[in-house]
């Protein structure tokens, strides 16, 4: 991968319109993709998501008209809903410090001021705070590396705020799993024929966007 590489990728990907519905991302290929979630970033290390992946057909058609009737929600190989875990508060948090201390084999003790810390900020933290916007703003994060490396891999995205995050919640249960739906990602390949694949990019001027100080 050179940065030459890298950027005519980013310049490959654009936001699908028309995916085509008989091709399937290969097990290999979506396997680095599901792993990309996994690794995001998030402030903290607390991860305070869950990326739910719509297999059924008929749970796809049901988000259909939920979803402004845009088709690639049934169209696409693999349809994402990045969803936050809601209410985000310290038992959250001592579960993620559980998590490290048997990863990175770290006494619990020797975590308990970094806990200290995370639920400090939770409860009061140090600038105008709402947990579940919070959250919202990691959840961004992930999408972020997951439109990326699939566009490293020739695999076009789509995401979408354009459906009902509560009709989702409900058509997927998600509320009772104490979750709720913030944005979507239909994932796989573009139809040969949508005309959206070769318009120019429209961007400003780097200039415009990028300011050295």
């Amino acid at each position: 991968m050179t940065p030459d590489t890298v950027l005519q990728q980013l310049n490959w990907r654009y936001a699908v319109k028309a995916f085509d519905p008989d091709r399937k991302i290969p097990d290999d290929v979506w396997h680095a993709l599901e792993q990309s979630l996994v690794l995001a970033p998030s402030s903290f290390g607390l991860q305070p998501w869950k990326f739910f992946i719509v297999d059924d057909p008929e749970l796809r058609q049901q988000l259909l008209p939920h979803s402004w009737g845009q088709k690639q929600v049934i169209d696409a190989s693999h349809m994402i809903v990045l969803a936050i875990k809601k209410d985000v508060n310290a038992d959250d948090v001592d579960r993620y410090l559980a998590r490290m201390s048997e990863v990175q084999g770290t006494p619990i003790e020797q975590l308990e001021g970094f806990g200290k810390m995370v639920k400090g900020f939770l409860v009061n933290p140090p600038f105008p705070f709402e947990v579940d916007s919070w959250s919202t703003r990691q959840v961004y994060i992930a999408l972020g590396q997951l439109m990326t490396a699939a566009a490293m891999l020739n695999i076009d995205t789509c995401p979408m705020e354009g459906f009902m995050p509560d009709k989702y919640d409900e058509v997927l249960g998600l509320a009772e799993k104490g979750y709720h739906a913030v944005v979507a990602c239909p994932v796989g390949y573009r139809a040969a024929d949508d005309k959206y694949a070769t318009r120019p990019k429209v961007r400003y001027e780097t200039a415009d966007v990028v300011a050295h100080l």
